[in-house]
């Protein structure tokens, strides 16, 4: 296929650029580097199998030459990012969305919307199936990525019925592995930076809030199983195995071999306190479950975040002046889902 990815410089992005690449897939890569790097697709710049196009899909999307898929990655995910561009956060949501929709339709395409675990909000539900609807607060400071999300679902669902388009919906829970930031804020990416710096470990609340943590390679399996489907979804996209945030941070000390220690900070605004999906759906109808458990994801991560000191002694400063603006801009003890 000649497939389109939208926040294909981004983490998540860059992953599935390779991923489809590998299998013998043309990728048109878009993006505008708000929040991805230009580092993260350098090695793919030369290769026949890959287009860039420098563009912000909230203004338009034109990509010339058939295209046979759109997978619609693009997004600020972690909370520093669509805190400082709240407004840029809901136009990729929305206009974003809808152009990407009518790319597709224009192609007779196959439609791929990557949304985000965060359309549950804080669950009253645990775990979290996809029939739930969310306890979303429209009005907080993370309302701007939560509501651009389930936006998107919905304007998704709309052409799909309305115009037929193809589209099928993913939400995508806590994802981690090389490539991340590491100042983007999310949880595994500021501790792995924080011990390798040789800093204590911030953490959010009492440290029992739970999360997911699904390795980049098992969610890319999924977003292409998904594009390769008629489904309509949506599906949960996840690592069922349940984890606190304290034990999370033990992990990663014990695989860096850091002796760090833990500092504790108030929750930040609608953090939620549970976190793990449900995918049922998935391993039925797409033949999707997550393979690589976390200490092997973690020991892969850390190895890519020691591999580039200087990047994690500058990301050691920015969370540190991250931290003097207060929880709701350092969310360390939290985590956005993709991370595009």
């Amino acid at each position: 296929m000649r497939v389109a990815v939208t926040g294909g410089g981004g983490f998540l992005g860059s992953h599935l650029c390779e991923a489809l690449m590998r299998r013998g897939d043309s990728v048109v890569c878009l993006d505008n580097f708000s929040t991805g790097e230009p580092e993260n697709i350098a090695h793919l710049r030369a290769h026949p199998a890959f287009e860039f196009l420098h563009t912000d899909v909230s203004v338009a999307v034109d990509v010339p030459g058939r295209i046979d898929a759109v997978a619609h990655l693009a997004s600020p995910a972690s909370p520093p990012d669509y805190l400082r561009r709240p407004l840029q956060t809901l136009a990729v949501g929305s206009r974003g969305t809808e152009n990407c929709l009518r790319l597709a339709r224009r192609h007779d395409a196959r439609f791929v919307l990557a949304s985000t675990s965060e359309v549950y909000g804080d669950p009253l539900v645990h775990p979290q199936g996809e029939d739930y609807w969310g306890n979303v607060n429209p009005v907080g400071p993370r309302s701007v990525y939560d509501e651009a999300k389930r936006y998107a679902e919905a304007v998704s669902a709309a052409y799909r019925r309305s115009h037929s388009v193809n589209a099928g919906i993913l939400r995508i829970f806590n994802t981690y592995g090389p490539r991340m930031r590491p100042q983007d804020g999310r949880v595994v990416s500021s501790f792995i930076t924080q011990a390798l710096a040789g800093e204590p470990l911030t953490i959010y609340g009492d440290g029992k809030q739970t999360r997911s943590f699904c390795y980049v390679d098992d969610l890319v399996r999924g977003i292409v199983a998904m594009l390769d489907s008629p489904e309509a979804g949506p599906f949960n996209l996840g690592n069922p195995a349940e984890r606190t945030v304290t034990e999370l941070a033990e992990l990663v000390l014990g695989i860096t071999g850091a002796t760090s220690e833990l500092q504790y900070h108030p929750l930040p605004v609608d953090d939620p306190v549970r976190r793990r999906p449900v995918i049922t759906r998935a391993q039925e109808r797409l033949g999707w479950y997550p393979e690589v458990g976390i200490e092997e994801g973690l020991r892969r991560t850390v190895e890519w975040f020691a591999a580039r000191p200087r990047d994690v002694a500058a990301g050691a400063a920015a969370i540190r002046g991250g931290q003097q603006d207060g929880p709701a801009v350092m969310s360390a003890g939290t985590a956005a889902e993709a991370g595009f």
